[in-house]
C-alpha cells in the first residue's frame, strides 16, 4: 500500500479521533484503562509512520470536555497514562515537536506541568508537529475564540464608541481564527475516526470544514501502519473541490 501512495499528495495535516480503546479491553475482560494503555503504543507507531510520510501535523482528540464525565477511576488513570506516555523519546527519535489544544487550566497541576515541560523539551524539533486535544472540546474552543475577538476588538481602539457597525469589521474569519487554539496550523485534510462510531464528537468543528472524513471499524489499539495508509489513499482518491464543479477543479489541474 505505500508503494501505492502518491507521495506527492500526503496530507500536510491529519486529525485522528482516537476511538475503541475501552470497547478493545472489555472484549478481551481487562480494565477499560488496560485499552488506553494499549492505544499509546499505536500512538507510538502511528507517529513514526506519519513522519516516515512526511506528515505535517498529526493531531489526536485524546480527552474531551466531555470525558470529564467518565467514572473518576478513568479519568484518574487517564491522567496518569497522560504523565507516563509523554516521554522524550517518541518526539526526539522522529524528531517531532509536541503541542496541546484544549483547557489545560482543568488538568491536575501535575499533568499541566509535564505538558509545558514536554513542549519546551522539544520546540526545536521540526520534522513533525504532534498535536494532544486534551480537557478540549470545539464548542469550547469557539465560544472562548469569540469572547477573545470581542475582547480584542474592544480594547484595541478598533472600536473606539464600541458601536455594533465598528465591531462587526473586526469580527471577520481572519481575525476569528487567530483566537483559536489551533492558530499555528493550517486545517485538517483529513480526519480518521476509529472505532466504528460515524460522528464527529465535538472535535475541530470549525477547522474541518473541508476536510476529508474517514471511518474505519478498527478499534484504536488495532490500528496499524497499513490502516494509516488505506486511509491515505481514501483521501488521495478522492477529488477537493472547496465548492468548485468538477469541471473547474479539473481545468485547474491542467
Amino acid at each position: 500500500m505505500a508503494n501505492d501512495l502518491d507521495m506527492n499528495r500526503i496530507p500536510q495535516h491529519i486529525a485522528i479521533i482516537m476511538d475503541g480503546n475501552g470497547r478493545w479491553a472489555t472484549e478481551r475482560g481487562k480494565e477499560r484503562s488496560f485499552g488506553h494503555q494499549a492505544g499509546v503504543e499505536t500512538v507510538r507507531r502511528i507517529t513514526s509512520e506519519c513522519t516516515r510520510l512526511g506528515v505535517k501535523y498529526l493531531t489526536l482528540y485524546t480527552f474531551s470536555t466531555e470525558n470529564w464525565n467518565r467514572p473518576a477511576d478513568e479519568v484518574a488513570a487517564l491522567m496518569g497514562l497522560v504523565l507516563t506516555s509523554l516521554e522524550d523519546e517518541i518526539f526526539m527519535k522522529n524528531n517531532v515537536r509536541f503541542r496541546v489544544i484544549g483547557d489545560i487550566k482543568r488538568l491536575p497541576q501535575q499533568v499541566q506541568d509535564k505538558l509545558w515541560q514536554t513542549m519546551e523539551h522539544t520546540a526545536q524539533n521540526d520534522a513533525m508537529t504532534m498535536v494532544v486535544a486534551l480537557s478540549y472540546s470545539s464548542r469550547w474552543e469557539i465560544v472562548n475564540a469569540m469572547k477573545e475577538t470581542v475582547f480584542e476588538a474592544l480594547t484595541n481602539g478598533s472600536c473606539p464608541t464600541g458601536s455594533y457597525y465598528e465591531l462587526e469589521k473586526q469580527l471577520t474569519e481572519e481575525n476569528f481564527s487567530r483566537h483559536l487554539d489551533t492558530y499555528f496550523m493550517p486545517d485538517p485534510e483529513l480526519l480518521i475516526r476509529t472505532g466504528g462510531e460515524l460522528r464527529i464528537s465535538n472535535y475541530l468543528l470549525w477547522q474541518i470544514a473541508y476536510s476529508e472524513l474517514y471511518f474505519c471499524d478498527t478499534y484504536w489499539p488495532d490500528f496499524r501502519e497499513e490502516d494509516l495508509r488505506k486511509a491515505i489513499a481514501s483521501y488521495q482518491s478522492r477529488q477537493r473541490r472547496f465548492g468548485k464543479t468538477e469541471a473547474q477543479v479539473e481545468e485547474e489541474e491542467k
